[in-house]
């Protein structure tokens, strides 16, 4: 189990180094904490690399996991006195054969050669190693960097750069495809123009990644701050196409320019893309890019403007087979079919009966279904209206009168003489509603009023 205190992580990954180095092998910092270092940013996790064999960091440790023994990955579990446990994946040194399965090499071979490691991985900026004992003297990340890829000067300008050939890295696994894309999003860079060729080249075969996989790399995509950049560097690659055909028929649907003066679908889902923040829901980005993925199919050009009718049911049904496809969870599809299929609904919000509006509020994480109807709005017509005036009621209004005890129930109507059947739930929804609305306030009011509209047998 992690813990979240500050230099917690690193501070367990440089004992792991030490003591590594200690016993005579060697052993850095890799990856992507490297990279994050020399950046400036706090690196979410670090991993040891080094010349020990799986079987010798096994024994060297108290607390271990052989998670890919076979790969020389090894998972080191570091005491943290009162938060529990850090864990540290430990990696030998290797250099990896033929990749027929286009994600994982068949065999790897062990290795004592820092160089011979990193050129089997992906980027350059992803592939530098660096020296804890030295950042612990100079407290200069750049002091204590092993670069033998060029990713420093890469980080620099700014570049998404496979490391060696790049046709070569990506057909050894075709992840690293959206890894690139996702990189260059996430850091505002550039893919270097041979990396993005090759790409290019290679993205149908983005189809033997595991549908999971993609999922979550769509998802990191989605959720780490510049998911607009991301989707647009994926179109520009050709595997936009290739893992999400339903959202490139967006582009060059027009819309109704009084309510969209933005223009297309695509540009108008862009939009939203780019107001997502770091770190936001999960199903509120999906949600915010699939909302209008109905439109492409429910375009028509009616006599007194564009119209899209039905485009909200029509776009649950895609969404849902999207979410089939990447293999979601049950409870993480039904969020983003919700959000879909109520976006358009605070339309009505003013003119629903109080009752109406109450049920609409206890959709599931509501907060939620404002986040996106603001997020749409801003990407359009940019009134928030609506918004303020949901988001007034919803926050003012109290829970017990949202979702107040029920003043009749199934067990009352057998009481009062009514035979169970189909018929209870509309007599228990009438009795809610009027609830709701603030006329009926006691058991023996609601109960008058089933009377009044289904008399007992």
């Amino acid at each position: 189990m992690a813990v979240s205190a500050p230099g917690a992580a690193q501070h367990a990954a440089a004992e792991i180094v030490a003591r590594l180095r200690a016993a005579g092998h060697q052993a850095y910092f890799v990856g992507g904490c490297v990279r994050d270092l020399l950046l400036g940013r706090e690196p979410e996790d670090f991993d040891v690399a080094t010349s020990a064999t799986p079987d010798q960091v096994l024994t060297m440790f108290e607390k271990t996991f052989a998670v890919g023994a076979h790969f020389g990955v090894v998972l080191v579990c570091s005491p943290v006195p009162g938060d529990g446990e850090l864990v540290t994946e430990v990696a030998t040194f290797r250099s990896d054969g033929a990749y027929t399965d286009g994600r994982h090499p068949d065999a790897v071979r062990f290795s004592t050669s820092p160089e011979e490691d990193v050129k089997r991985r992906d980027f350059t900026i992803n592939g530098m190693m660096l020296d804890p004992a030295v950042l612990a003297r100079t407290h200069r990340p750049e002091d204590a960097v092993l670069d033998l890829v060029g990713g420093m000067q890469d980080l620099g300008a700014g570049l998404i750069r496979a490391i060696g050939e790049p046709g070569e890295r990506f057909a050894e696994d075709k992840l690293r495809m959206l890894r690139g894309v996702r990189f260059a999003a996430r850091f505002a860079f550039e893919l270097e123009p041979a990396t993005a060729r090759a790409i290019q080249g290679l993205a149908p075969a983005v189809s033997q990644v595991s549908h999971e996989r993609v999922r979550d790399e769509l998802t990191r995509m989605l959720t780490e701050g510049r998911a607009s950049r991301a989707f647009e560097l994926l179109d520009a690659t050709g595997l936009l196409v290739q893992v999400l055909p339903e959202v490139v028929k967006m582009k060059g649907v027009p819309q109704p320019p009084q309510y969209h003066p933005e223009g297309d679908v695509w540009v108008h889902t862009l939009l939203l893309l780019e107001r997502l923040p770091a770190g936001c829901p999960m199903a509120l980005a999906w949600a915010a890019l699939l909302h209008d993925v109905g439109k492409p199919a429910t375009f028509r050009i009616a006599p007194d403007r564009i119209r899209f009718d039905g485009h909200v049911e029509v776009g649950v049904r895609i969404a849902a087979e999207i979410c089939r496809r990447l293999r979601f969870a049950n409870h993480e599809t039904e969020q983003i079919l919700s959000l879909i299929a109520n976006h358009m609904r605070f339309a009505d919000a003013p003119k629903m009966k109080e009752s109406t509006l109450k049920r609409f509020f206890r959709l599931a994480q509501f907060d939620q279904h404002l986040a996106l109807h603001r997020l749409d709005c801003l990407a359009s017509h940019g009134s928030l209206e609506l918004y303020d005036f949901v988001r007034e009621r919803f926050e003012t209004l109290p829970q017990e009168q949202v979702r107040p005890h029920l003043l009749v129930t199934g067990k009352d109507l057998i009481e009062a003489g009514y035979r169970p059947g189909p018929q209870f739930t509309h007599m228990l929804a009438t009795a809610e509603d009027a609830q709701l609305e603030g006329a009926v306030h006691t058991r023996e009011q609601a109960l008058a009023l089933i009377r009044e509209r289904w008399p007992a047998p």
